[in-house]
């Protein structure tokens, strides 16, 4: 049985290549979350840039995921990764499970520099997936922007 979480490290082609290499992520998509779908008018207001991730959490768990993620963000930057500005590009985690933001939290807080980080840990209430264009997006278009470095991309591939 899969479960399903949600990171937002800045631009999710990057997010999205790295996660659907790890062990135990089945499936990814590019999305986006937690924006106000009443205004949705060709923009997503509000809404931060994110990959949808299910995994088997027989194989790996919630912190586990998180370290991973760690690894690919700047935790104390507002509202931008690499050269990416504005809140689309926030970090965060996102779940519908109380028990994966309680993972999550607890990940952040057993971190010795938990007072700088700036990462969202929050119920998921809006989800859209992104359109065709931006799913494997780095797969498609190997040489396009990416914040991530090529090495850290391809680490657990």
């Amino acid at each position: 049985m899969t479960e399903t979480i949600y990171f937002a490290g800045g631009c999710l082609w990057g997010v999205q290549a790295f996660i659907k290499t790890l062990r135990g992520v089945v499936h990814t998509q590019a999305g986006r979350a937690n924006g106000d779908s009443s205004t949705l008018q060709g923009e997503y207001d509000g809404y931060v840039e994110c990959v949808k991730t299910e995994f088997d959490p027989a194989i790996v768990t919630v912190s586990q995921l998180m370290a991973y993620f760690f690894e690919i963000i700047d935790p104390y930057s507002v509202n931008k990764q690499g050269i990416d500005r504005g809140k689309k590009y926030r970090t965060g985690v996102y779940s519908k499970v109380p028990q994966h933001l309680a993972a999550a939290r607890q990940y952040i807080q057993n971190r010795a520099d938990r007072d700088k980080i700036v990462v969202e840990v929050l119920p998921l209430v809006h989800y859209i997936q992104s359109a065709d264009e931006h799913q494997d997006r780095l797969d498609k278009h190997p040489h396009d922007y990416c914040h991530i470095p090529q090495a850290l991309l391809h680490k657990y591939k």
